[in-house]
């Protein structure tokens, strides 16, 4: 999800940042995240009170969440590198304050046209701020904190998956779905001011030293990172979108409300891993969380009739899923230097293509082949990433970390 990471390679001037984790700061970016990812999500699950309160069907109230991330898709790159010279804090809140103005429409408006025009922005403003975020994270601290650091400014995402979405899908059944959408956007104002106060300020990056979109596409180990993004955030759409169809046909009796909790706090176990060995161990927790999915695919694939065997399976996918945002960023700010605000931008673009392609090649798996399809696919995919992970072990995934 620029310049926030000048100082990502060493500089010839002496290390002033603290030794310690800003984290006022860092849990501001956390924030950020958390209602970046409310914001996108939310409106799945809210769809048939928003259906209801603009008059429109539940397909038609189900395109909030494509649209948002249509405009995460178009704009992540080349607003990335369009503003690749401009001071990091303002072009931070400037990426908040867009959902705060998208939030207050949504919940406001009453036209699907302008509501959808709304999410549109709230989308574009997230393309911007997760190509900000890890770099941001990394140039708060010295080199040896980085990753530890990324996970903390990550660490909004499983919480917005796991808590957010559910807590706001349980108070717009109360208070209506709009005032879910107010109280995001009045959240929002709130973090404006922790911004403010809490987080540094960056120059961004002189005019000789940025290098185009092109040129950091071929920066070596760029391209694997973004492969093994694409290809594991591919695999785990294509499941997770269909995970109710594929417990009917399970027919394990297992609850699928129960199934996504364990998911969730599986996922927030994995991050808290993630956060205190990434340092260290990058390259190896990679290759873990990819092999510990795999094994998630394997048992649901081979013992999906049970009910223990799915929770198990959930639990171990969470555990293998929920660093591996953090995991590709910290790669990818490492790998690309200088430019990891670019190449962040292109991870972006990466995840949301895999988003949008776990829905359409899960789907004509189902229709064209049926669910047993999935678990060789999701193999296949896997032990792609798995294989170019173990390759890049000089650029990309070094074996040093």
């Amino acid at each position: 999800m620029t310049t926030a990471t000048n100082t990502l390679a060493n500089d010839a001037q002496p290390d002033t940042r603290p030794a310690r984790l800003p984290l006022p700061a860092l849990l501001a970016l956390a924030v950020a995240g958390f209602i970046t990812v409310l914001t996108e999500a939310l409106p799945a699950g809210l769809l048939p009170q928003i259906g209801a309160g603009l008059a429109i069907s539940e397909p038609l109230a189900g395109q909030f969440v494509t649209i948002y991330a249509f405009g995460s898709l178009v704009a992540a790159m080349p607003l990335t590198a369009a503003t690749q010279g401009l001071r990091r804090r303002p072009l931070l809140l400037l990426a908040i304050a867009g959902f705060a103005v998208a939030n207050a429409v949504t919940g406001w408006s009453g036209s699907y046209v302008l509501t959808m025009a709304a999410r549109f922005l709230a989308g574009v403003s997230a393309g911007l701020l997760w190509a900000l975020l890890a770099g941001y994270a990394a140039r708060m601290v010295p080199d040896h904190l980085k990753g530890r650091a990324i996970a903390v400014a990550m660490v909004g995402i499983p919480l917005a998956l796991s808590l957010g979405v559910p807590s706001g899908t349980f108070l717009g059944a109360f208070m209506g779905w709009r005032a879910c959408f107010g109280i995001i956007s009045v959240l929002t104002l709130g973090l404006i001011a922790w911004v403010l106060a809490s987080v540094p300020d960056f120059a961004g990056q002189p005019a000789g030293q940025r290098l185009p979109i092109a040129r950091v596409f071929t920066v070596p180990g760029v391209r694997p990172v973004l492969f093994v993004t694409l290809a594991f955030v591919l695999a785990h759409n294509i499941l997770y979108t269909y995970i109710a169809p594929f417990l009917r046909a399970g027919n394990a009796g297992a609850r699928l409300d129960l199934v996504l909790f364990v998911f969730g706090v599986a996922s927030l176990a994995g991050i808290w891993i993630t956060g205190v060995l990434i340092d260290q161990w990058l390259r190896a927790l990679t290759l873990a969380s990819t092999l510990l999915f795999g094994l998630a695919v394997l048992a649901l694939g081979a013992g999906g009739g049970h009910p223990a065997v799915v929770y198990a399976a959930a639990a171990i996918w969470g555990l293998g899923f929920g660093g591996v945002s953090t995991l590709f960023q910290t790669a990818l700010a490492k790998t690309a230097g200088k430019s990891a605000d670019v190449a962040q931008s292109m991870l972006v673009t990466a995840w949301n293509i895999a988003i949008a392609g776990g829905g359409v090649i899960g789907g004509l798996l189902l229709d064209g082949v049926g669910i047993g399809a999935f678990p060789p696919v999701l193999a296949a995919l896997l032990a792609a990433t798995w294989l170019v992970v173990w390759s890049a072990r000089r650029h990309g995934f070094p074996a040093r970390g």
